[in-house]
């Protein structure tokens, strides 16, 4: 997630660069056609423009409100997440008079989970194998979800100390009811991540937006003359920005700039939950280049 602004401006900027001077050298190739050659014919309506461009930033904006929804909506799953990692470690610590155990256990799922929205193995990572007890880290070894796995050994974990200290059932059910709000979140992150927007919103902005910028020159080498090419480029930017950015905000959980910053979160819970157990080896991960990953 990019978290300096400036930075922000410039990524858009880069990104949109090659695409931009493809428009500029187009847009001067109708100005030199009109201008120098006398295609008079090259001086066209600007009606069809204004027409495409209407319906297109209507779209646009509908698919980018969207986009921009799914990836708001899997920020609030992870502050679920954070949340009720927070209150296990608390009720582990009044109820079951703490067992590092499950500490351990829980700040190893919050990286798991990470990993596991991007398709990875949880194992082959440093900070899920440094914290995961090994008979969990056994356990998962095999299994297609293994963020599912982890809860369920926690589960077991809490159900064998709970009878060992003759826990009272009620005050059990209330570290279960948090393993299941966990389990809840886990599963609305994993929708978002199995159900992508429709094609039609990924493609037809783009194809548009290209279609635009080709005629855009057009409608306005009779008015501009040879500042086409500046007016075009700036409207033709502004469309294409639009579209970068709803592309952007389509998959909160891919490795770019614009996903959430899951690793960010995921030390965050480890901190929090080792600082109940008096451990303090770890600091929060801080923003490379703008970005926070």
């Amino acid at each position: 997630m990019i978290v300096n602004p400036k930075r922000g401006l410039l990524f858009l900027i880069q990104t949109s660069f090659k695409p931009l001077l493809i428009l500029f050298i187009w847009d001067m190739l109708v100005v030199i056609g009109y201008k120098i050659f006398n295609l008079h014919w090259f001086d066209q309506s600007a009606l069809p423009t204004a027409l495409i461009g209407s319906v297109l930033v209507l779209f646009m904006n509908f698919r980018n409100n969207t986009a921009y929804n799914r990836w708001w909506e899997a920020r609030i799953h992870w502050g679920s997440v954070t949340n009720n990692c927070r209150s296990f470690a608390r009720q582990c610590m009044s109820i079951l008079d703490s067992k590092p155990e499950l500490i351990y256990a829980m700040a190893g799922y919050a990286y798991s989970l990470s990993y596991h929205l991007r398709g990875k193995n949880s194992l082959t990572s440093y900070n899920v194998k440094k914290i995961l007890p090994h008979s969990i880290q056994t356990y998962i070894k095999n299994q297609r979800n293994q963020p599912n796995g982890i809860l369920v050994q926690i589960g077991y974990m809490v159900t064998q100390e709970s009878r060992q200290k003759n826990i009272d059932g009620a005050l059990h059910s209330q570290i279960d009811r948090i393993l299941s709000d966990l389990a809840n979140a886990q599963g609305a992150l994993e929708r978002i991540k199995n159900t992508p927007l429709s094609i039609q919103f990924s493609t037809l902005p783009r194809l548009l937006s290209e279609v635009i910028c080709i005629i855009l020159p057009f409608s306005m080498v009779d008015t501009l003359g040879w500042i086409t090419p500046l007016g075009s480029a700036l409207v033709g930017f502004l469309f294409l920005a639009l579209d970068r950015i709803g592309n952007d905000l389509q998959d909160p959980f891919d490795e770019s700039p614009h996903s959430l910053p899951m690793l960010t979160m995921s030390r965050s819970i480890e901190i929090d939950l080792l600082e109940q157990i008096n451990q303090y080896s770890q600091r929060p991960i801080p923003s490379i280049n703008g970005i926070q990953w």
